[in-house]
């Protein structure tokens, strides 16, 4: 092979390496900065969200509207829903991050729940014909599980500035505010941890499309 030749492979292969690495690189800085993709692991947002869904995140840095109630929001768990170490050391946590990062396996400490309560409400449970009651005003949930009551368990909390207080929409197979009631924290989650709203399914191909979360009482004083 003719040293010429060669000096052209190499070329071709180095602009080969350099595309591939600087797509990797837009892609990371899209999915830190502007949108994101998440594995939904269980049956806590059904019927929205089934287990398996990959689902596309628009970040809260690019979606200035405020956190209102009836949202769906993709959260940072660490500190109020999930452990703050993982205890698989560094080399399994950076396996897990590699997985999670490429959509194979859920992300361990990101939760997708819907906001009930934000700063100044007081949200409890329930009134006389089951529902929960915002500020005094029961909640219509069309988004809940078919069959599911609002809620099995009694709550009545009051929501500090600045926190959130979050269900899943399929209400009997969720773990979210109701189950912290003890811990510290109350269940409460900062508003500053959601990551961001999921806007689509992207996967399974058959469910793909994008969504509106189902509006609640939002206008609740």
């Amino acid at each position: 092979m003719a040293r010429s030749e060669r000096q052209s492979r190499l070329r071709g292969w180095r602009s080969v390496v350099l595309a591939v690495v600087l797509a990797v690189v837009v892609w990371a800085a899209l999915r830190s900065f502007v949108f994101d993709v998440f594995y939904i692991p269980s049956e806590s947002m059904q019927p929205l969200l089934d287990p398996g869904d990959r689902i596309g995140v628009v970040r809260a840095g690019v979606d200035p509207a405020p956190i209102r109630r009836g949202d769906v929001v993709v959260f940072d768990g660490r500190g109020s829903f999930a452990p703050l170490t993982s205890g698989r050391g560094w080399v399994g946590d950076l396996v897990q991050g590699a997985a999670e990062w490429l959509g194979i396996v859920p992300t361990e400490t990101v939760y997708v729940k819907r906001v009930v309560g934000v700063g100044g409400d007081h949200v409890r449970c329930c009134t006389a014909s089951g529902k929960i009651e915002v500020n005094g005003q029961p909640l219509d949930e069309p988004y809940l599980f078919p069959g599911d009551a609002p809620s099995e368990q009694r709550f009545d909390v009051v929501v500090p500035a600045g926190r959130l207080w979050l269900l899943g929409d399929h209400r009997s197979a969720s773990a979210d505010s109701r189950a912290l009631l003890g811990a510290p924290g109350g269940g409460l989650v900062r508003a500053d941890k959601v990551i961001g709203r999921p806007v689509a399914i992207l996967w399974p191909l058959d469910r793909l499309g994008g969504f509106t979360a189902s509006p609640t009482m939002k206008d609740t004083q």
